[in-house]
């Protein structure tokens, strides 16, 4: 399983990579491959200034329907179009391809609530 060094990461398992005031969230590598092949994103919050730990929007799996959860108060600016034609982009390339949303960040102090690299791991016992 892969985990870049250089994100952060939630209790939800989603992934964060911080640039400036401006993040990009996905699903972790751990998070796909729980949820096995994923058939269909739902993402409606382009626009929306939403909450850290409120939902965002919807992944549906063979096997499960999942909520996202914002890992960071802000807009979400921008919503990866290319997911709802290749919604298997989180199960080959979770941390490319496989991003789902851009989001401006309104509290910076919130990142300090996200786990590192390593607390992660701690997490899910790897």
């Amino acid at each position: 399983m892969n985990f870049p060094e250089n994100l952060k990461y939630t209790k939800d398992h989603e992934w964060v990579r911080i640039e400036g005031d401006i993040c990009y969230v996905g699903v972790t590598d751990f998070a796909q491959s729980e949820l096995g092949d994923i058939v269909f994103v739902d993402i409606t919050s382009q626009g929306k200034t939403i909450k850290q730990h409120d939902v965002f929007g919807t992944v549906e799996a063979v096997k499960t329907v999942s909520d996202l959860f914002m890992p960071l108060s802000g807009e979400v600016l921008e919503v990866n179009s290319a997911l709802e034609n290749t919604p298997d982009s989180l199960n080959n390339d979770p941390y490319g391809n496989g991003w789902m949303i851009k989001a401006s960040i309104s509290n910076p102090n919130e990142v300090a609530d996200l786990l590192d690299v390593g607390a992660y791991k701690t997490l899910i016992n790897v």
